[in-house]
This record gives C-alpha cells, sequence and structure tokens, in this order.
C-alpha cells in the first residue's frame, strides 16, 4: 500500500454515478477552491499527517462530568472565549475512537473561541480518561448523548449553538437533526459536519479492503483495549476470546457493538444509524463537507439528491481533504476545515 501515494481515484470513485457524473449534479453548493500544498492532495496523506504531525492546538479547557438519564456519565471539555460570557455555543463532536483532546477537535475549539463563541468538546462514553459505568457503548447512531450535552450547556444561558462534528459524531449530528427536528432545541440554529459516513455500511466495506488496512487497525487497537476493559467489569456479559478472529469492523460490530445496544446485528446497527436516511427531514441549516478523494467514504455517502431536495442542507464537495484532513499551509496551524466552518458560522 502507498500511504502516501494517489491511490484514490477521484473518478473512479464517482462511477457510480454513471447517468448523473458529478461535474453535472446540482448539489446546493459549487466546488471550492480548496487546493492544499503537494503531497496532500493525495487522500491517504491527508488523513494520515494530521494526527501524526500537526502542532497541538494550545488550549486549556476546564473538565466537567455529567450525568445521564440512564446513571452513566459523560466527560465534558468547556472552553471560554474570554472574560466575558458569551450567548454563542459551538458543540463539538469527535470520530470513532476520537475524544475531547483530539487535534482536529481542539482546533475547531480554536477557531470557535477567536470567532466568539465559547466552545464545548464532549467525550463519547468511554473516550474520555474514564470507562464508562453501564455495558453499553457509544456507536455511530446515539443521538441521545448528544441531546443530553446540548440541554445541559442551555442551562448555561446560551442563546445560539452550533453543533460541528467530524465523521461518526457528524453522523450523529445529521441523524440528531433529522430523526426528530421538532426535539432539536431552538438554540440551535447551525450545524457543521465533516467527513461523514452517510452510509455505514458502504462505508465499512470501503475500509475493509486491504489498501485501508491501516485505518482498520488504528480502529482497533482502540477498540480491542475497550473491549479488554469491558470484560474485566462484566465477565459474564462481554468475551474477548472473539477479538483474535476479527478481521473487519463490520465483525466488530457483529459481535460487539450491536448487542451491546441493543441492535440484532451489524447490518441491523448499520441500516437504523446511517445518517443518509434522515436528511431530508433536516430543518437547521446544515453545511456537509465531503472530500472527494476521502478513502473512508463510498459513493453512498455523497447524498448529492437529498442535498437537492432540501435547501436547509448544504453539500460541499471539494476535491481534496481525506477523511478529516483539510491540510491547510500556514504559520498560524488553520486548517482548511475550521477556515470553511468560521465562514459558514459568519453567514
Amino acid at each position: 500500500m502507498h500511504l502516501w501515494g494517489n491511490d484514490f481515484s477521484a473518478s473512479a470513485h464517482f462511477d457510480i454515478f454513471a447517468d448523473c457524473p458529478y461535474i453535472n449534479c446540482m448539489p446546493v453548493l459549487p466546488i471550492p477552491e480548496y487546493r492544499p500544498p503537494f503531497p496532500f492532495r493525495s487522500g491517504n496523506a491527508a488523513t494520515l499527517y494530521p494526527p501524526l504531525f500537526r502542532p497541538t492546538p494550545n488550549l486549556l479547557p476546564g473538565r466537567e462530568r455529567i450525568e445521564t438519564p440512564d446513571k452513566d456519565f459523560l466527560d465534558i471539555d468547556r472552553h471560554k472565549c474570554g472574560t466575558t460570557t458569551s450567548r454563542k455555543l459551538v458543540v463539538v463532536s469527535h470520530g470513532l475512537e476520537g475524544n475531547s483532546r483530539k487535534k482536529y477537535v481542539l482546533g475547531m475549539a480554536r477557531m470557535a473561541l477567536d470567532f466568539g463563541y465559547d466552545a464545548v468538546c464532549w467525550n463519547q462514553r468511554g473516550c474520555g480518561t474514564s470507562t464508562n459505568r453501564l455495558l453499553r457503548s457509544y456507536h455511530s447512531g446515539e443521538t441521545e448523548d448528544l441531546h443530553t450535552v446540548i440541554t445541559h450547556c442551555l442551562k448555561s444561558g446560551y442563546e445560539e449553538v452550533a453543533l460541528i462534528g467530524f465523521s461518526m459524531g457528524g453522523n450523529q449530528i445529521l441523524k440528531y437533526l433529522g430523526e426528530n427536528p421538532d426535539r432539536v432545541p431552538a438554540q440551535v440554529k447551525k450545524a457543521i459536519t465533516f467527513s461523514v459516513p452517510c452510509d455505514l455500511s458502504e462505508s465499512e466495506i470501503l475500509i475493509s479492503k486491504p489498501s485501508r488496512r491501516v485505518y482498520f487497525e488504528y480502529f482497533m487497537r482502540g477498540l480491542r483495549k475497550k473491549v479488554r476493559t469491558k470484560e474485566a467489569m462484566f465477565p459474564n456479559k462481554v468475551d474477548s476470546f472473539h477479538l483474535e478472529g476479527i478481521t473487519s469492523l463490520r465483525q466488530f460490530d457483529d459481535i460487539y457493538t450491536a448487542p451491546h445496544n441493543g441492535f440484532a446485528n451489524a447490518e441491523e446497527y448499520y441500516a437504523k444509524s446511517s445518517c443518509k436516511q434522515f436528511l431530508p427531514n433536516i430543518t437547521v441549516p446544515t453545511l456537509l463537507v465531503q472530500a472527494l478523494n476521502d478513502p473512508f467514504l463510498a459513493p453512498a455517502c455523497f447524498p448529492v439528491t437529498e442535498a437537492d431536495n432540501n435547501a436547509n442542507l448544504m453539500l460541499e464537495i471539494p476535491q481534496y481533504g481525506g477523511h478529516v484532513g483539510f491540510v491547510q499551509a500556514g504559520p498560524e496551524n488553520i486548517y482548511w476545515s475550521e477556515a470553511r466552518a468560521k465562514a459558514f458560522l459568519a453567514e
């Protein structure tokens, strides 16, 4: 596998649109003028460079633990934009096996602070420094915890809230906005999502390809550790023996994620949790940014038709960016995704 090469062909990726090549489709927004420096025009390079080499944005949040309705807890990081009280808040949701201190999360929090927003970056269950209390874990379709975080933050008097999510966190946000729009608090004014696997089943097939093996192993490193921790907590319900034979995320989800979270199997989990089916119902102005060279996103994850038919869903497909990458040159350590989010908040 040539990780730093461009083994991801944009034209081949969109062969599925044989009757409607991307160039002739009409997503809500035109292709942005984002052209990163070499070698970040490769999807793999853009994906791998930031977690390995990007300087960590220098922020000092305050940690807070909040209780969930089912007697579990969520750890959140609060970032204040200054000494004055802000009435505007950005809530940032991380991706699979991420946490509130990841570089891409901190970069987005810094953007919010610079723009006059407070920021809350929250940890999915078990993704903070402590394992959650219950057998259930975080997963791609979990929206109750996001709602818990939002309603908790609104107690501080925020009048305007923007939701920003990456990958799995973006899927949760889009599902949350569309599955029950009447439940979304009126203070939620905008949403911005990047690199979202809108069709979980199709994305899993893509990640399972041999050329994506490095990503699978990265995710499994953390997931294996979480399973073994839960086995120690619930020895009669969790068996780590099955970990040794797992060669795909689908197998992991079939054995662990699905049964521990109320799904019959991985297919039911993917079918019920994929946000694509909920996009037509979104009523909050929402930006969805999907890089054409994202190594995680199958063609089904580019919801052109849904964007065409919902004025509240703005789909933007830059040619470059990789998965949660969007590297941008400059000494300020500001990535294109952060600049794009700021521009959308300003509109």
